[in-house]
């Protein structure tokens, strides 16, 4: 017979919510942050217990972050209400550091981008192609994402790229995507594409500044690396 402590039965000191208050979010491990989220889990298995089985079936969070509500919620001891708050949950920290990038300072360097991008890029299974549209003083206006594509490509139009970019008055961008591989070596692709929007910027009067390759807590810029 296998017995199971819940996290009520836990001594005060070592419950997850009860931590966070006195010590602090970042003192949390994912498995004890996500379990907060789900609040309880079953007869069978506690909200730790849960919040493990999540993040290894998955992959952690950049599994979580790419997996449906419908998928999550299929998993047993989840539902539709458990799947819909670790989404929410999810996609507030996503905005949230979107946001604490964009009230930051401008954009000086491949570095801030990669500051700014790394985050929300870097476990991303497939390749997501974002522009950061900035003002004269090459502070941050608006971030988007232009397309999202399979496991090693994404479709970009220029339309839709500059779309927004003129909407908003925006002075020049800055391109950014990712490589799911984890490798931020720009293909012939990224290279050919980026003369295209450059172009395609010129004629618009929006300068193309730069644009980075995201990895895996790496990246490069097609610029530094004298590659437009």
């Amino acid at each position: 017979m296998t017995y199971r402590v819940t996290i009520k039965e836990l001594p005060a000191y070592l419950r997850p919510r009860e931590r966070l208050v006195r010590e602090g979010p970042e003192s949390l491990s994912e498995v004890e942050l996500l379990a907060i989220v789900l609040r309880s889990g079953t007869s069978q298995v506690s909200a730790l217990d849960l919040a493990q089985v999540l993040l290894s079936r998955f992959g952690g969070l950049r599994g979580l972050l790419e997996v449906s509500a419908q998928e999550l919620g299929r998993v047993h001891g989840m539902g539709v209400a458990k799947a819909a708050q670790v989404k929410a949950a999810l996609e507030l920290g996503r905005r949230g550091a979107i946001l604490s990038g964009l009230n930051g300072p401008a954009i000086k360097s491949p570095q801030d981008v990669a500051a700014l991008m790394m985050h929300e890029l870097r476990h991303l299974d497939r390749e997501h192609f974002c522009v950061l549209l900035l003002n004269t003083k090459n502070h941050v206006l608006y971030r988007e994402t232009v397309a999202i594509g399979t496991l090693n490509s994404s479709t970009v139009h220029p339309r839709e790229l500059f779309k927004t970019a003129v909407r908003r008055s925006a002075a020049a961008v800055i391109l950014v995507h990712n490589h799911p591989s984890g490798d931020p070596t720009p293909s012939r692709e990224d290279v050919e594409l980026t003369a295209r929007l450059r172009e395609a910027g010129r004629i618009l009067g929006i300068e193309v500044l730069d644009h980075v390759v995201i990895g895996d807590n790496k990246y490069v810029s097609l610029k530094a690396e004298g590659l437009m």
